[in-house]
């Protein structure tokens, strides 16, 4: 090579090539050129022998670059870049999660549900570019999605939350245990400080352990709750942007939130914003109102209704 100016990275690698980045890895990590350690892509022998090298930079970190000549190198050029995959193929860039955990994933996030027949696609997943798809053999419904699905910001965000998720063995032990008195009280002098005691904090917990910021989301969490509805507390929009609904049905894909009297304004500029978000998705959606807390039964269980849900 003339120079290391002409070098790709792996990005600019796969962008050449017209094809996925996430596929790009997952075929060199196949050809043995990369392997996967600690969080990081490093080179093989066989990638060195490729013409692979290493790349320091101050905003990027370490990462690696290779001749712009593999544009045209038999392996890479001969990778499909327009077939589509199905959830359980997904697992060759997710290997950490099953087939299973894919498929309950995108439906989950309202691109496909699960039914008598099998897999369906939602209209929300028809946005994603997801196609039907019915098995020759078993005759059962499944959805395909192009290849690019795996680059998706969104999809991937999802997909590796749930992998760390499956890769937690156990959770962090608590810095020190708490001194306790024999009354089995902490230690703690109470009136070691000089100043006033502070009033107790009205702590908005709801019934099944969710921690909702506000009492009128612990209003709704527990009605939920006691309609046996399943929930999420502050799920993401399927969007790029940082974007949170204060609950999240998956049975229904209904989207949840409640507007708070006197909220400031960057809260009120959220609201707005997840509302411009549900229309042009075309996404099911609820507002619960401050003054809706004492008729939760009437708003939540008509509206509910209205989405085919019965409480």
């Amino acid at each position: 090579m003339s120079g290391d100016d002409s070098r790709l990275s792996t990005t600019a690698l796969a962008r050449a090539l017209d094809i996925p980045l996430q596929q790009l890895f997952a075929t060199l990590r196949d050809y043995g050129w990369i392997e996967r350690r600690d969080e990081h892509w490093l080179l093989t022998p066989k990638g060195e022998y490729e013409g692979g090298c290493y790349r320091d930079s101050k905003r990027y970190g370490r990462y690696i670059v290779w001749p712009e000549a593999l544009v045209q190198h038999p392996l890479l050029s001969a990778i499909e870049s327009n077939q589509r995959i199905s959830a359980s193929q997904m697992r060759r860039y997710y290997p950490g999660l099953q087939p299973r955990h894919l498929n309950r994933a995108l439906a989950e996030f309202g691109l496909q549900q699960s039914t008598i027949l099998g897999w369906e696609l939602t209209a929300l997943g028809k946005h994603f570019g997801g196609q039907q798809v019915q098995s020759e053999s078993s005759g059962a419904f499944y959805v395909s999605w192009p290849h690019e699905i795996v680059d998706h910001p969104v999809i991937q965000r999802e997909l590796e939350r749930l992998t760390a998720r499956q890769a937690v063995t156990a959770a962090a032990e608590p810095a020190g245990p708490v001194e306790r008195t024999v009354s089995g009280h902490d230690s703690t002098d109470l009136f070691a400080s000089a100043g006033p005691i502070a009033a107790p904090m009205v702590e908005c917990r709801g019934i099944d352990g969710h921690h909702p910021g506000t009492c009128l989301q612990a209003a709704v969490c527990d009605w939920l709750y006691f309609a046996q509805q399943a929930h999420a507390l502050k799920r993401a929009l399927p969007v790029e942007e940082e974007l949170y609904a204060d609950f999240y049905l998956p049975a229904g894909r209904v989207y949840i939130d409640c507007w708070e009297d006197g909220a400031p304004a960057a809260q009120l500029a959220a609201w707005l914003r997840n509302k411009e978000v549900y229309a042009s998705l075309d996404l099911r959606h609820l507002e619960i109102k401050a003054g809706d807390a004492e008729y939760l039964d009437e708003v939540l269980g008509r509206g509910l209704l209205a989405f085919g849900i019965r409480c």
